[in-house]
């Protein structure tokens, strides 16, 4: 028999279209590694929602390996550490894994490398986006920088590979290297469970994916306009289980590509930008953490860990109590579901840095800690597109209205739900309602007119 094959699992936890673990089978008897390195990403180890998510994951993707008489191995501690004693301990002959582009991720592969020496080499395959970061350059072979230009020339580049089927057969290595129990990591809240709204909204694992993919090959269609309305909610809900790995881009390209609609051609654009974000930290490794564009920030930002009343401030955006309807309803749903609508989700991030003229950091590590598909790519370029900071982003003078907003997308279905305090109202009132009939609900905490000058000044003063 063969020497094993390590498989390091990260964000890539399937069997179907899994390179890493397509390529191990292959070889030799297969040992699929976990290791939860909670120190090496810093500011952006896994916040709470996250990790409730990697918990039914890795419990779903080690019941379908148990299945097929494998298992997951999980353990603790720095990983190219620990994979390089898994490594010495059962004679591996390769670990195999999927790229990540995380900085920190890059750089454990790094480590990694460096640290099995010759008698186990680091194979790292490409699985987890329709194109290989930085294979999509521009005509001189630089990367792109600006999303439309890069998202014309990957098109261009399509269809990607072929989706790989699950290895027909995992072979099990004579003998097995100890594991951690997934109850050990401690990823689930208990004091207080405040999971009870995320276990109600999400079916979660590969088969779940699938499942929803199929469900979605029927809604498609519709999301080129329904994808702006809250309360009708036409959105794949794909997003956690793309981030997790529980199905991969080409899977989902191949299934929805022969479909004739818009719908289907604006939701691939929203695929390529998951591309692009991974494209723009490839460039910029602290992207999530630093403005690309020089200001003035303290002209710019009210820094809540200067004072009290700024604190306060950003509690009442995160709690959902700004007196805004449209922006509290998705603040709850946050914090219930793990999710946000895409179009609340621009709003309540607008609301924060321009009305609140609050850092969008602070925003950043609240979606962070708060979202089931909390994406270092994906939430930093978010974050700095709608704050006007970004490589390619949103002006800072264009401030979104959230009271027409919420008239305009036709929210009130959206606020009834999940700010049931003006469940009463009318279609008219509820998206602002008059102060006599607010009852308990706060009053805005800002006036958007007032909001807007202000904004506007601060970003005069800041350039």
């Amino acid at each position: 028999m063969s020497s094993p094959q390590i498989v390091w699992l990260r964000r890539d936890l399937r069997l179907v279209d899994q390179p890493a673990l397509h390529a191990a089978a292959e070889i030799g008897p297969v040992i699929p590694v976990y290791v939860l390195d909670d120190d090496r990403a810093g500011d952006h180890a896994y916040g709470g929602a996250s990790r409730w998510w990697l918990h039914h994951s890795l419990e779903s993707l080690g019941k379908s390996l148990g299945s097929r008489r494998s298992r997951i191995v999980l353990r603790q501690g720095d990983a190219p550490q620990v994979l390089a004693a898994i490594a010495d301990e059962m004679g591996a002959g390769a670990i195999h894994a999927n790229r990540h582009y995380e900085p920190w991720w890059k750089e454990a592969e790094d480590e990694l490398a460096d640290a099995l020496g010759d008698q186990c080499e680091l194979v790292l395959h490409d699985g987890n986006y329709l194109m290989p970061p930085g294979s999509v350059t521009t005509g001189s072979g630089d990367p792109y920088k600006i999303y439309s230009p890069f998202a014309r020339s990957l098109l261009e580049c399509l269809p990607p590979r072929d989706a790989l089927d699950a290895p027909a057969t995992l072979h099990s290595p004579e003998s097995w290297p100890e594991s951690d129990d997934l109850d050990d990591f401690d990823l689930l809240p208990t004091e207080p469970d405040w999971a009870g709204g995320l276990r109600d909204f999400w079916e979660v694992g590969e088969d779940a994916a699938h499942a929803r993919l199929e469900w979605w090959v029927d809604e498609v269609a519709d999301y080129d306009e329904g994808r702006n309305l809250p309360s009708q909610d036409i959105t794949s809900r794909l997003s956690p289980h793309l981030h997790w790995g529980e199905i991969s881009p080409v899977q989902i390209y191949h299934r929805l590509k022969d479909l004739r609609s818009d719908g289907w051609q604006t939701f691939l654009k929203e695929i390529v930008w998951r591309d692009y974000a991974q494209n723009v930290i490839c460039q910029f490794p602290d992207y999530a953490r630093e403005s690309y564009r020089e200001y003035d920030e303290r002209k710019l930002w009210r820094n809540p860990d200067s004072g009290h009343l700024i604190r306060e401030d950003l509690a009442c955006w995160q709690k959902g109590m700004t007196g805004y309807p449209i922006v509290d309803a998705g603040m709850r749903q946050l914090w219930q579901t793990g999710w946000m609508h895409n179009r609340v989700r621009m709003i309540c991030a607008s609301f924060l840095v321009k009305h609140l003229l609050i850092d969008w950091r602070y925003g950043e590590q609240w979606y962070w800690d708060c979202l089931v598909d909390a994406d270092y790519g994906n939430n930093g370029v978010n974050w700095q597109w709608i704050s006007g900071t970004g490589v390619d982003s949103n002006m800072f003078v264009r401030i979104m209205a959230p009271l027409t907003q919420s008239e305009k997308f036709d929210a009130a279905g959206y606020i009834r739900e999940y700010v049931p305090e003006l469940a009463e109202l009318g279609d008219q009132e509820i998206h602002d309602p008059p102060d006599e009939e607010r009852g308990d609900y706060p009053a805005k905490m800002i006036g958007h007119k007032e909001a807007r000058e202000r904004a506007l000044e601060a970003h005069r003063a800041a350039k």
